[in-house]
């Protein structure tokens, strides 16, 4: 395989077994006696750097820039990290084949596309110390999440209260007043009967009548907002340090 055929899967997506988006790969580890890619550094976008993945059983599709993988994303989530100076070392490799599962007889990604895996003669990006008589420096790190929980609750609730409510409606009745006009003329000669008699008039008025209707005029509900927040989180890590004897330590090489 040519250096230009790997560095064709640096900034390819990566996505998990079951389609889940993981993160942008960053660098791929071949190992040392066969030159097969083994391993690729994947950007998830957590603090705590990098993830690891092992490239066995995955599927690059170039037209897409896609690398898909053979792990769930939770594996990858809780996998162990790479250190600062970036190698990995044999200690690390064993515990990445454990966690995920691998055979470590077969961890070589041994096809791409249809095309067989052969290391060429651009130097490989080599894993694992070049003597036995260093040792590994180690620290811990925070690994910090977001898990959405139960905080509280908030309820709408709707209840009945009376109030009294005073219009003006207009109305119209009907009142009586004697009218009196003198006669003259022609008929104030005439013979009058002199004896009793009665008129009566009826009377109307505007009675109101007061009716209920229950009638909507509002709708209401609860509306859920998310808001962008920030909580400051700490914790105590523990590092190694690395003590010397007989040598004396250059600054410009740490």
């Amino acid at each position: 395989m040519s250096r230009a055929t790997l560095d064709s899967l640096i900034g390819a997506t990566a996505y998990d077994a079951h389609g889940e988006k993981i993160g942008k790969v960053k660098q791929i580890y071949l190992e040392n006696s066969s030159g097969s890619p083994t391993w690729a550094s994947v950007s998830t976008g957590l603090f705590h750097g990098d993830s690891l993945v092992p490239l066995a059983g995955a599927e690059h599709q170039p037209d897409q820039d896609v690398l898909r993988l053979r792990v769930d994303k939770s594996e990858v989530k809780s996998a162990p990290h790479l250190d600062e100076g970036g190698r990995i070392s044999p200690e690390a490799e064993q515990e990445l084949f454990a966690h995920y599962h691998v055979d470590p007889r077969a961890a070589g990604w041994n096809t791409y596309g249809r095309q067989q895996i052969r290391p060429d003669e651009d130097p490989p990006m080599t894993h694992g110390n070049r003597a036995d008589d260093s040792i590994v420096r180690s620290e811990e790190r925070l690994r910090v999440d977001t898990e959405s929980e139960e905080v509280g609750t908030a309820r709408l609730r709707k209840y009945v209260v009376t109030e009294e409510q005073t219009f003006t409606v207009p109305t119209t009745h009907e009142e009586v007043h004697v009218e009196r006009e003198p006669i003259t003329g022609e008929r104030a000669g005439r013979q009058a009967d002199i004896g009793e008699e009665e008129r009566e008039v009826v009377l109307h008025a505007d009675q109101v009548h007061v009716d209920k209707e229950a009638v909507p005029v509002e709708r209401v509900r609860l509306a859920v907002d998310e808001v962008d927040d920030e909580q400051e989180v700490s914790g105590t890590v523990r590092k190694e340090r690395v003590e010397t004897e007989g040598v004396e330590d250059d600054p410009r090489r740490q």
